[in-house]
């Protein structure tokens, strides 16, 4: 505190204090424009002229380092770091809630790509066309173990429940029929798995052919040939007959010299007439 009373000048007092003690009070300039003090010591100085004009709560106070006047809180303070701070806060604030911001749309945006690469893959119900609601949709696919398989994947919840009722009254009349058609039907199936085949064509035998090769009994005369089909067994003839023409009319022939036996006869008795 200087009083201008005597010999010496605060006018030149001061300013050769503030280089003696640069070393104590400086602090080190920012981008902002202010300073650091950091583990520095305020140094202030005032009058008793201007400390009688303006009172110990006006502008009188002059700290080393600074041009101006300040009162007191701020001469020992730092006001213009504070508000460097202040918005420096508010910029880290404002990237802050930009950066939540984008992430947010971020979230969005994949959000509804992933709705629209499920809307496209739901199910159509192939029925009548309508799109699977999720509660079907997510029944349809169960994968579970233990879990019941649906059994329409592909039809929507109406169209499933006709199918089913549909199924039920064709399972109801098959019920009704099955006595009548299960005697008949199996021994149809057995017949046909037993059914001859010509070794020379491979054709499957007809009815006619396979009663043919199949007649047993005193008296009936026997197929020369019963492993081939009608169609084979004439053209086999027919090649016979063409290759040797008297082949047949020999064969007739020979069945016609056979005597006759007579009744109550044996063979010794042409011995004995």
């Amino acid at each position: 505190m200087f009083n201008r009373i005597g010999e010496r000048n605060p006018n030149r007092t001061v300013p050769r204090l503030m280089e003696l003690t640069s070393h104590l009070w400086q602090g080190q300039r920012q981008k902002g424009g202010h300073h650091h003090y950091d583990g520095r010591i305020p140094i202030i100085a005032t009058g008793l002229k201007n400390l009688s004009e303006h009172g110990p709560a006006g502008p009188v106070f002059l700290r080393f380092g600074r041009d101006h006047m300040e009162p007191l809180r701020e001469a020992i303070g730092n006001p213009r770091r504070e508000a460097a701070d202040a918005r420096a806060r508010e910029e880290t604030k404002a990237r802050q809630d930009e950066y939540q911001a984008q992430m947010r749309r971020a979230a969005q945006e994949q959000a509804a790509k992933k709705a629209a690469e499920r809307e496209a893959r739901r199910p159509v119900c192939t029925g009548c066309g309508t799109k699977f609601t999720d509660e079907r949709w997510e029944v349809a696919q169960v994968t579970d173990w233990g879990a019941p398989k649906d059994t329409h994947p592909h039809l929507c919840d109406d169209c499933k429940h006709r199918a089913v009722a549909a199924e039920r009254r064709v399972a109801g009349k098959q019920e009704h029929q099955e006595p009548v058609h299960r005697g008949a039907e199996q021994p149809t199936f057995q017949r046909e798995a037993r059914r001859p085949v010509c070794t020379e064509c491979g054709v499957e035998f007809t009815d006619e052919r396979w009663k043919a090769i199949e007649r047993a009994g005193w008296g009936v005369p026997q197929e020369p040939r019963p492993s081939l089909c009608g169609d084979c067994d004439r053209r086999y003839d027919t090649d016979v007959q063409q290759a040797w023409p008297g082949a047949r009319r020999h064969q007739e022939q020979q069945g016609q010299a056979v005597p006759e036996q007579k009744a109550g006869g044996t063979w010794l008795s042409r011995f004995r007439r």
